[in-house]
């Protein structure tokens, strides 16, 4: 069985570009399934599918995992069918629980500048990890990327003249991201200062590095942008992808076009970058109930 599922994460992989973080997520999920049916593929059935999933839901799990799960579970019969693993496909006609959209926490403009502020302080005093901590911060609100796209980069993608980043999204698919001042002064003091202080022959080309010169993990990005948030007054809790909603939304502020935003994003379809319509609509809300004398 171990062998089909490494198939599997390969076909993920290669054919599919899925990331690290999105592979693991599938793996997780099939472990799961294939611990409640305690068997292999002969084990799958419709029935059997539905009642996996009834038991995560009355274990308490939250209807977005539940579409998740259906999702991996649905992917992954799919291929086995495909590869003449399966004699049908089982999960066919398993439907995908409908998630409710909630509105992602974002920072106000104003918790942003504190953050960066705050950031600026501890790269002053030239230790080379607080420089990386701020280009990490900077770069992700500066550009909305995904923390795995940060990650991913090698400083050949990134145009420091036209200050443009080369970013390789989902599905393997590049897009062309700018970034501002603020971003290229981090960037110019990580890759003068900070950088040669942590390489070593095992960096190769990568941007950003951990502590001890490998590439820099997406799971320590995620470390440092919750420390660093959680320092700022008022502020949710929130990571890299709280920022790239921070970022989409104070962008829509500011009165840029959906469907450049959508680009910038990476989003493959608009309605996903509309959601932070709904944001900046319930954020105009709020201003107007805390203010308008008739509100």
């Amino acid at each position: 069985m171990q062998a089909v599922l490494d198939e599997f994460d390969e076909f993920l992989a290669l054919q599919r570009g899925r990331s690290e973080h999105t592979r693991r997520a599938y793996r997780g999920d099939l472990r799961s399934l294939f611990d409640y049916t305690g068997g292999g593929l002969e084990t799958l059935t419709l029935p059997t599918l539905r009642s996996w999933l009834a038991a995560q839901s009355a274990a308490g799990a939250a209807r977005t995992t539940l579409a998740r799960r259906t999702s991996s579970v649905k992917t992954f019969t799919a291929w086995a069918h495909r590869r003449g693993l399966l004699a049908s496909d089982p999960a066919a006609r398993l439907q995908t629980p409908r998630s409710r959209r909630t509105l992602p926490a974002v920072l106000r403009q104003d918790q942003a500048l504190d953050a960066m502020a705050a950031l600026n302080s501890g790269a002053q005093q030239g230790d080379p990890l607080a420089l990386r901590d701020r280009l990490i911060v900077e770069m992700l609100y500066a550009t909305g990327i995904r923390v795995s796209e940060l990650c991913g980069l090698d400083i050949d993608d990134v145009d420091r003249e036209r200050r443009v980043l080369r970013v390789l999204g989902k599905g393997n698919k590049q897009r062309t991201v700018p970034f501002g001042e603020p971003a290229q002064h981090a960037l110019t003091s990580w890759l003068s200062d900070g950088r040669p202080a942590v390489a070593t022959a095992e960096s190769g080309p990568a941007l950003l590095l951990g502590a001890r010169g490998g590439r820099l993990d997406p799971r320590q990005a995620r470390t440092v942008v919750h420390q660093t948030v959680s320092a700022v007054d008022g502020a949710p809790d929130i990571g890299p992808h709280g920022l790239r909603h921070s970022a989409a939304t104070h962008l829509l502020e500011g009165g840029a076009d959906l469907r450049v935003v959508q680009e910038l994003l990476g989003h493959t379809t608009l309605a996903t970058t509309q959601l932070y319509t709904h944001v900046t609509v319930a954020r105009l809300r709020a201003v107007h109930d805390q203010a308008h004398p008739r509100a």
